[in-house]
């Protein structure tokens, strides 16, 4: 099982040198550039994408008689034409069906002043709604420039963050985080500070699938959401430069770049930051059992130090007309430096003060990745679409955390001295083909394998310090090692057509998941094989130009992650913290949804119903054992949530634009733990809405309101959240530059409160993670097109066909 991936990709390098020594059947389009004299324009870039998704295909330059030549496979084509100082030229659905397509005559006119470079803008939308998709241009949001990730996803809709940094698609923390399609270091063993690392100015988009299909893993119940890293492919030299100073301390730089050429196109980005964040927060226990009953109030003063470097560079060869091979490399790193006081206050029944301790926790972090990713994409000409694709991608991740703690007490106790150590690493493997067949007009059929390894390895221990004799010795029951591995082989199909205004696709997954759990110094093993196959389905109906309607299923599964297994402990705060549990199932879920997409020009709506029903839900409860509450996840039995979402973005006036999602929902659980009967009952809802506003042509204003509702849990509830932020955006350096003001949670309101209340024991607390913050960012942009003249006049990776 574990040879077949490899084979595979064997088979298709093979296939791939084989057919490099056939002819290729393509068909060309050509044309000539000329000026509003007839002039030939020599050396113009002319760039030809797909019409379907707007995707970069080939470009090329015009020779000396301003003529040019493409060579591409059966389709529907759009062509842009460049040139220095004249405005770009777009012609649109370009077709080719089985024969060369000339489109004559192209030209250009001469733009409105002299630019000694070619600088191509083109606005996009905040927020672009698809049935299947929503596709998130985070540049284009205000609030977003500064930003890391963890921040970006914070402001999309229906996607909250917490104050420890866990991602939520619709109120569930059930959802799978990719880099550029497919799984990264940066979403691994340490994905919330690895996302708080990644710099805002290296994204490009963010697509959130709420019901993907079999074509993606199962993996995530309540969805997917895409991280796509910016990597150009316009032809010559190009990039932007992004540097960000803020309050409280937050300081970063960041660049991506990219140089095309006829045979090549490279790419590059890098981004680092320095911050220092406080946060501060407060809690009140009562522990009320049959041999422990008291009060305290906890108050919790944090300072993050972090700082971070991640660096990406990679390659695009065109070894031929269609055929490309990618590679590219990432290197993350950071360091962190975090001092924590916890003030407790100890009452008695009647509540009175009787004692109170300080307990300081110093804690150092060193976090690192290293992900190597290779591609072989090969196009087959011909009248339909043929694409045949190998991904390998290898990651290694290491962190390493050590603390020490001092506790000190009111009433004369000497201190108490502690330290922890809590070392982790990572290792995957990830291969994968894929092979896409067209056929008739509009259909498809998709297949593909999969084989995914990993494997952790993590100590943890934590030493108490004798106050008499000096000695460090272990304490009972925090001192293990762990071991984790995972192996993931999948195989799937997809088929979809459409049938005038009909769509559909239709899916099945099947995967094949072994994990192993082991604590080696206690012998404890704990291992589990499950087979599971995965249908999808999805159907749409084109009611008219402006109207859409869709419906889809899929069944997905959610495995327990690596934090929720580990048995180790936070230990920063000995009387409540957090335990992992080895024994975790998955989670299963039947999704259900169906959705109306209506575009009327100047706004768009996404409305839609969805459903789904969960068995084995995890979720994290407290167990109360004398003076300690633990937190621990268990797997509940089913839970059902039925929702209605709505996302408008619509264009008030030419200087003024709305973007708003609504999420309402509710959700019920039942389950138990030992003997403990676990139930909640709950009506939520979330909101974030944006207005966009541009004064005096060139002044733009953002202000973004987040909310998101009371909400009951099978042990208490979480309050009502909100926060505002603003922006101000002005292009500076005739229009090569962007600077950016951004106020974030003006009201210093996004705070997470919460209350649990189970026999025998109540808390509620109050945590603010970070507090107002402001930040200043320049970004500069570089678009020079260099275009060199080719001997061939043409762009077909050096390739006569």
């Amino acid at each position: 099982m574990k040879c077949l991936p490899i084979l595979i990709l064997l088979i298709h390098l093979t296939g791939v040198l084989h057919a490099q020594t056939n002819a290729e059947k393509n068909f060309r389009i050509n044309g000539s550039v000329t000026d509003e004299k007839g002039k030939a324009v020599a050396l113009a870039t002319v760039s030809i994408y797909k019409m379907s998704d707007s995707s970069f295909v080939s470009a090329t330059a015009t020779d000396e008689k301003g003529k040019f030549e493409l060579a591409v496979v059966s389709g529907i084509y759009s062509i842009a034409v460049t040139f220095l100082s004249y405005d770009e030229l777009r012609v649109d659905n370009i077709s080719v069906d089985g024969k060369n397509s000339n489109v004559g005559k192209l030209v250009l006119k001469q733009g409105a002043k002299e630019m000694s470079e070619i600088v191509i803008t083109s606005e996009k939308k905040m927020m672009e709604l698809k049935l299947d998709k929503r596709v998130y241009n985070v540049n284009q949001d205000v609030s977003n420039i500064g930003a890391n990730a963890s921040e970006i996803l914070g402001n999309i809709p229906s996607v909250t963050v917490d104050v420890d940094g866990n991602v939520a698609l619709r109120g569930s923390q059930g959802v799978r985080i990719l880099i550029d399609g497919k799984p990264s270091a940066l979403t691994g063993l340490r994905s919330t500070d690895a996302l708080r690392n990644l710099q805002g100015a290296m994204i490009e988009r963010i697509e959130v699938i709420t019901n993907p299909s079999s074509r993606y893993d199962a993996a995530g119940e309540t969805g997917i959401i895409n991280i796509i890293l910016k990597k150009n492919k316009t032809r010559g030299f190009n990039g932007n430069l992004t540097g960000t100073a803020g309050f409280p301390s937050n300081f970063s730089g960041a660049y991506s770049i990219n140089y095309r050429t006829q045979k090549m196109n490279l790419f590059s980005s890098f981004g680092s930051n320095y911050r220092q964040n406080p946060g501060n927060g407060s809690s009140t226990q009562r522990i009320n059992n049959s041999d422990t009953s008291f009060i305290y109030n906890q108050t919790n003063n944090r300072t993050r130090r972090d700082f971070s470097v991640n660096f990406m560079a990679g390659i695009d060869y065109y070894i031929s007309t269609n055929t490309t091979f990618t590679g590219s490399f990432l290197i993350d790193g950071g360091k962190e430096n975090n001092t924590t006081n916890l003030l407790y206050e100890n009452f008695n029944e009647v509540g009175l003060l009787t004692g109170s301790s300080l307990r300081t926790d110093l804690e150092t972090a060193n976090e690192r990745d290293t992900e190597v990713s290779l591609n072989l994409t090969r196009k087959f000409p011909g009248d339909h679409e043929r694409e045949w694709i190998t991904d390998f991608k290898w990651t290694n991740s290491g962190e390493t955390e050590s603390s020490d703690y001092l506790q000190t007490f009111s009433d004369g106790r000497k201190p108490s001295l502690q330290r922890s150590g809590n070392p982790a690493y990572e290792d995957n493997v990830l291969l994968q083909t894929d092979y896409i067949h067209g056929f008739g007009k509009d259909g498809k059929f998709e297949t593909g394998l999969k084989g995914a390894m990993r494997r952790i390895t993590n100590e943890f221990l934590v030493e108490g310090q004798d106050s008499v004799s000096s000695v460090w010795s272990p304490l009972t029951g925090f001192d293990n090692n762990m071991e984790f591995t995972e192996q993931v082989y999948a195989v799937y199909g997809l088929l979809g057509n459409k049938v005038k205004k009909f769509s559909y696709q239709l899916g099945l997954r099947a995967e094949l998941t072994a994990m192993r759990t082991g604590l080696t110094k206690t012998n404890e093993v704990n291992e589990r094989t499950y087979f599971n196959v995965f249908p999808s389905s999805s159907f749409s109906y084109e009611l008219n130009e402006k109207n859409t309607i869709q419906f889809s299923y899929s069944y997905r599964i959610n495995r327990p992650n690596f934090r929720n297994l580990t048995p180790f402990a936070d230990f920063s705060d000995p009387l409540v913290y957090f335990v992992g549990n080895p024994n975790l199932n998955p989670e299963f879920t039947h999704s259900m949804e169906a959705g109306h997409l209506v575009d009327w020009g100047s706004g768009s709506l996404l409305s839609g119903v969805y459903y789904r029903y969960k068995t084995g839900v995890v979720e994290r409860i407290r167990r109360v054992k004398s003076d300690t509450s633990i937190i621990i996840p268990v797997n509940l039995s089913t839970q059902r949530e039925l929702g209605l979402e709505m996302t408008a973005a619509i264009k008030l006036a030419e200087w003024w634009s709305v973007n708003s999602t609504v999420n309402f929902f509710r959700a019920v659980a039942n389950g138990r733990y030992d003997t403990t009967i676990l139930q909640s009952k709950t009506v939520s809802w979330t909101n974030r809405t944006t207005s966009k506003m541009t004064f005096f042509k060139e002044l733009d204003f953002q202000a973004s309101v987040n909310y998101e509702s009371p909400r009951v849990t099978t042990q208490g509830r979480t309050l009502a959240i909100y926060s505002i932020d603003l922006g101000l955006v002005k292009d500076v350096f005739k229009d090569k530059g962007t600077l950016t003001f951004n106020v974030r949670d003006l009201l210093n309101s996004r705070r997470r409160r919460s209350i649990v209340d189970i026999p025998g024991y109540y808390s509620s607390s109050d945590f603010l993670w970070r507090p107002r913050q402001m930040t200043l960012t320049l970004n500069f942009r570089i678009n020079q097109q260099k275009v060199q003249r080719e001997e061939k006049g043409n762009d077909d990776g050096g390739f006569e066909n």
